[in-house]
């Protein structure tokens, strides 16, 4: 039996690509709240269950010795970017988010750690399609990519969002990468057909599992990693 949960609505916001409410998730007996992100009614993510977007920034960072300057796609509640920031080596972090309301959630303080994340001299908050970002970004700028949008190839909020994970768009990726720079991508779920792409595009990618435990559910989250 699932444990009684109230819900109080933070903000909500319409945008072009439709609705997004930032929720409490408040479980009756008294346990641990969260915050609640959802797009269109699909759960995105919260404030309880981090830590794949943690492991992504980990991972990521493992994998270049000198990881100076970073995208990350989604914005998010902020997890994956406050992650990047704690590494002393990272010196600039652009943060390419396309829903207006969520940048100012965070800077406003309706997510409570927003603020001081946004104020980290090193941060660029930048809003636009990432994959538009990545189109127009400069040859061999950054040295990680991480891309934590949608809930991942196979269960898209956004139709739209299938081409990031595409050959043409993974290539802008990789071309705005320096040598030996990496490219990290989030997804909710195997995907044969982006470890293809990324294969097709990088030459060689390699899938890692983490099991997390999702409100009160046991899951599966997957990153899929790729070197310049």
């Amino acid at each position: 039996m699932e444990p009684e949960v109230e819900y109080v609505e933070v903000a909500r916001a319409e945008s072009e690509r439709g609705e997004l409410v930032l929720r409490e998730r408040r479980p009756v007996d008294g346990g641990p709240s969260a915050l609640e992100l959802r797009a269109n009614g699909v759960f995105v993510m919260d404030t309880l269950e981090v830590s794949t977007e943690r492991a992504m920034a980990q991972t990521a960072l493992a994998l270049v010795e000198d990881p100076r300057a970073v995208v990350v796609g989604g914005l998010g509640l902020g997890f994956t970017m406050h992650e990047v920031l704690a590494d002393s080596r990272v010196e600039k972090v652009a943060v390419v988010e396309i829903e207006p309301a969520i940048v100012d959630w965070m800077r406003t303080g309706q997510v409570p750690h927003g603020p001081a994340l946004l104020a980290d001299e090193r941060v660029t908050v930048v809003e636009a399609d990432v994959a538009v970002a990545l189109q127009e970004g400069r040859d061999a700028t950054y040295d990680l990519v991480l891309l934590d949008v949608d809930n991942g190839p196979g269960y898209l909020v956004h139709a739209t969002n299938a081409a990031l994970y595409e050959a043409p768009a993974l290539t802008h990726a990789r071309r705005v990468l320096r040598p030996g720079g990496a490219l990290v991508v989030w997804s909710a779920a195997p995907s044969p057909e982006l470890e293809a792409a990324l294969g097709e595009v990088f030459g060689a990618v390699e899938a890692q599992r983490h099991d997390v435990t999702l409100q009160e559910r046991e899951e599966e989250y997957w990153l899929y990693v790729a070197r310049a």
